[in-house]
């Protein structure tokens, strides 16, 4: 299973120069994971970047993967790995996802590098 976060999303739907390294776990939608986290980030930056109707189209192409809310579960899970790694609730959230589903986080996000179970890939 695979799990991209936002800077991978960002990156695939603005056609950057990583656009690539995230295009095979994007595209395989039956082994996509897809934090809802995400898609709240992804849907505010392509809104501000573009606007809403291009936002929903990306929406509507994240969520042919498996989408999954912040449950009572990971939000205590992400706290302590807040804690542990110093990240931002956001990672956080997604990384404890990751930890959850057993994914691996595809990412150019350099506050995952050195974290166990990521695919790093530097901007």
């Amino acid at each position: 299973m695979n799990l991209v976060d936002t800077s991978g999303w960002i990156e695939y739907f603005f056609l950057g120069k990583n656009a690539s390294f995230f295009s095979a776990p994007i595209e395989k939608t039956e082994e996509l994971i897809v934090p809802v986290i995400c898609i709240y980030e992804v849907f505010k930056k392509v809104n501000q970047a573009a606007d809403e109707a291009r936002a929903l189209m990306a929406i509507a192409q994240m969520k042919q993967g498996r989408v999954i809310p912040v449950s009572e579960e990971i939000a205590l899970k992400a706290a302590l790995i807040s804690i542990k790694h110093s990240l931002a609730m956001a990672d956080s959230l997604i990384y404890a996802i990751g930890q959850n589903e057993k994914t691996l986080i595809w990412t150019q996000d350099v506050d995952f590098k050195d974290l166990p179970g990521v695919k790093f890939k530097a901007k």
